[in-house]
């Protein structure tokens, strides 16, 4: 095997060149298994298409249903629609070009104090008739206390998974709705951060560009599943 490297550009960008010349797989069903399957990274897109507000609130109302850490939903979301903010991020993200040729890219983020949300989440329980109020304030005060004992790190982690839940339901309700997708980790997280006015305590978890695409993804090359799989014990 080789030793040659390149640059940290050069490797998030090569790979828009691996894909196919031809355009996503256009689906005619939204089962979901051949969602899952037929799901790409791509990274070449229409820069004509547009998304209206409505269809970017119907992919977010349908990623939020995934399932977080005591119900917290720490995940928030940056919506950067505006040619200009998207140019202002490109060299953030290593010139990354689907970062200003799709319609939108999302920003993942984890709110590593969403527990002192869990007064309000676990008071609509209550106020839906779901929860007791004894029991609603039993869950608000352990919340409290476990994770507002939590070092930072360990706060950030519980972040940065339900930020992976949130971002992978995201990436199937857009293949769902004709919409290709590419999740992106390639940033500088402390410049971003700064120039878009992140907030402190929120955590960038990743980028997802959102829009039609113009070329596939590369097929699926994975490693066989019994590489990767134990039973009971390791």
């Amino acid at each position: 095997m080789s030793d040659k490297t390149m640059s940290k550009e050069d490797y998030l960008n090569k790979a828009k060149d691996l894909g196919s010349a031809e355009a996503p797989k256009q689906l005619d069903t939204t089962d979901f298994f051949t969602i899952a399957e037929e799901r790409r990274s791509v990274r070449q897109y229409d820069p004509s298409h547009k998304m209206e507000e409505s269809e970017i609130r119907e992919l977010l109302e349908t990623a939020i249903q995934a399932p977080s850490s005591s119900n917290l939903q720490p995940w928030r979301f940056l919506v950067i629609q505006d040619q200009a903010a998207k140019e202002e991020l490109l060299p953030i993200a290593f010139n990354q070009q689907q970062i200003v040729d799709a319609s939108i890219v999302v920003a993942i983020l984890g709110d590593t104090d969403a527990y002192k949300k869990a007064g309000e989440i676990y008071g609509n329980l209550v106020e839906m008739g779901r929860m007791p109020k004894d029991m609603a304030d039993t869950y608000i005060n352990s919340i409290h206390q476990t994770y507002g004992g939590f070092t930072d790190e360990k706060r950030k982690n519980v972040a940065m998974i339900d930020g992976g839940l949130v971002a992978m339901q995201l990436m199937l309700a857009a293949k769902a709705k004709g919409l290709d997708t590419v999740p992106m980790g390639g940033f500088k997280e402390d410049e971003f951060k700064a120039t878009f006015n992140i907030p402190e305590g929120v955590e960038p978890v990743m980028l997802l560009s959102v829009g039609k695409g113009a070329k596939a993804g590369f097929d699926k090359n994975r490693l066989p599943l019994d590489d990767v799989l134990q039973w009971d014990k390791y």
